[in-house]
């Protein structure tokens, strides 16, 4: 029976064809959002992990979490330094990790910091960043690079760069009197950190000596040997991570930190945050899925068009293999097999084309906005949904096998030889 199936699909390859490429479309929409969906959400959720408090100036807690840890958007508006030593002193609060942004390197945010960084941040399953060639930040000068700015623009330790004032289109006016030098660069981590360019607060301030109010002051140019020999305590940071000795501590802390009345600022939960992110997304989720859906009816609707368009066509196939011996049943489950076959194979077109889709635009999501996306053997849940396909479109194929069983020997030795 399978030899026979085979036989007919290959007599009529060219339909046979084209329904498969339309199942296999459909697939392969089907398997990338989900791909999508699923590792963009793992993205974001590993990204974090150990923080119990994002804290910055007050404003939406999406934006605050999107600008301060996965560096999509901006700022508001900056947290004075009295308030970050503020925050310091509250008892349950274990440490700090200031973060300051505005700047950024050939495309790629630059986060100045402190060495606490490199101490306290944790991503996945509490994993520390570790530094893969040569060390942290020592000197106001020094740069560490996360993994992909390393390998995407050719640096190693000991090269100079020259930073830029401004993030994307606003970023035009460059700090090229006061190069960094590459003292590090980090392991890999798969998260934004990869796409990030580390300095120390103190070197944040050194490129802004000659500056006012945003722009160079004319004319004044300080050497970098001058720089070093200056106070370059910050007066403000953009954002903070914190960490508390006990997460008993959380919402207290929270409060406090909401309540402060020098400044308004806002303290959010990561996790609580990610959630409403969620929830916001959640619609666009179900919207694309049922798009998804409709696309996967629509395949495996002319997947029954087709062969109950060709029954006409084959009465005559059909007289032949009764008049052989063969029972209604087995034409049954010839027109079955049929589109099982058609079905799997669209299938494993599909899954060709789901890679390959994935490995370019993974590509470009991991570039732009540090969410890793896998292109190895479907998962599990994938699995699922694959097997789910290929039973629809065995249902599908009893339509038109229902129509064939019915069809009397007679219909088709009626034909003109």
């Amino acid at each position: 029976m399978l030899k026979i199936a085979f036989r007919s699909l290959a007599s009529r390859w060219r339909t046979a064809t084209l329904v498969a490429i339309t199942i296999a479309m459909s697939v392969a929409l089907v398997l990338s959002v989900e791909r999508l969906r699923h590792d963009a959400r793992t993205s974001f959720v590993q990204t974090i992990s150990g923080t119990d408090l994002v804290v910055g100036a007050r404003s939406g807690a999406i934006q605050l979490l999107l600008y301060s840890v996965f560096h999509i958007g901006n700022a508001t508006n900056n947290i004075s330094i009295e308030s970050v030593e503020d925050i310091g002193n509250i008892a349950d609060v274990d440490w700090l990790i200031p973060l300051s942004l505005g700047d950024s390197y050939r495309g790629y945010r630059v986060i100045g910091t402190s060495r606490a960084f490199f101490e306290h941040y944790r991503y996945g399953k509490e994993r520390g960043i570790e530094v893969a060639t040569g060390k942290p930040f020592d000197d106001v000068f020094d740069a560490v690079l996360g993994s992909e700015v390393a390998s995407a623009l050719g640096h190693a330790v000991g090269d100079p760069m020259i930073v830029v004032h401004g993030t994307g289109s606003a970023a035009v006016m460059t700090h090229e009197n006061q190069p960094f030098q590459v003292a590090g660069i980090l392991a890999p981590t798969g998260t934004p950190i990869d796409r990030a360019v580390l300095v120390s607060l103190e070197g944040i301030e050194a490129v802004h000596v000659d500056w006012q109010r945003g722009a160079p002051i004319a004319g004044q140019v300080t050497s970098m040997d001058e720089i070093r020999t200056m106070p370059l305590e910050p007066e403000a940071v953009t954002a903070l991570l914190v960490g508390l000795k006990s997460r008993v501590a959380v919402f207290r802390v929270q409060r406090r930190i909401n309540e402060y009345r020098e400044e308004p600022l806002l303290a959010v939960l990561p996790g609580a945050t990610l959630q409403e992110l969620w929830q916001l997304t959640g619609v666009a989720e179900n919207a694309l899925r049922l798009i998804v859906l409709a696309v996967l009816f629509a395949g495996l609707v002319s997947l029954v068009a087709v062969l109950l368009a060709g029954l006409n066509e084959r009465r005559r196939e059909i007289a032949v293999l009764r008049a052989s011996g063969a029972r209604p049943g087995d034409i049954f489950r010839l027109l079955t097999l049929e589109s099982s076959l058609l079905t799997a194979l669209g299938i494993t077109l599909g899954m060709t084309l789901h890679v390959v889709v994935m490995l370019v635009l993974g590509q470009i999501l991991r570039t732009r906005y540090g969410i890793v996306v896998e292109t190895g053997l479907p998962e599990i849940r994938e699995l699922a949904i694959l097997g789910a396909i290929l039973g629809a479109g065995t249902l599908a194929g009893l339509v038109p096998a229902w129509r064939a069983y019915r069809n009397a020997l007679s219909d088709g030795l009626s034909q003109p030889f």
